[in-house]
């Protein structure tokens, strides 16, 4: 499973990061979780950030952030 998560290096995208990661954890998924800084790369996906990619599928952009509880669920929406 690839994992991304697209922000610039603010609290909340470093945030986003560690949920991701807890999340991928928590439901046992081999996950490889980037933090992409790149404002192309990130650009390339959303305009807003922070931002969560699965498998190269926008799964949240902007603010607020999700509940843990959601990204765990929009994790395994991927695991299948």
């Amino acid at each position: 499973m690839d994992i991304k998560v697209l922000g610039p290096g603010c609290p909340s995208c470093h945030r986003m990061h560690d949920m991701a990661k807890d999340a991928a954890s928590a439901l046992g998924a081999e996950a490889d979780v980037e933090y992409v800084t790149d404002i192309a790369e990130i650009m390339k996906y959303i305009a807003s950030t922070p931002g969560l990619v699965v498998n190269g599928k926008v799964k949240h952009s902007g603010k607020p952030l999700p509940s843990m509880d959601k990204v765990i669920a929009l994790i395994k929406e991927e695991i299948g």
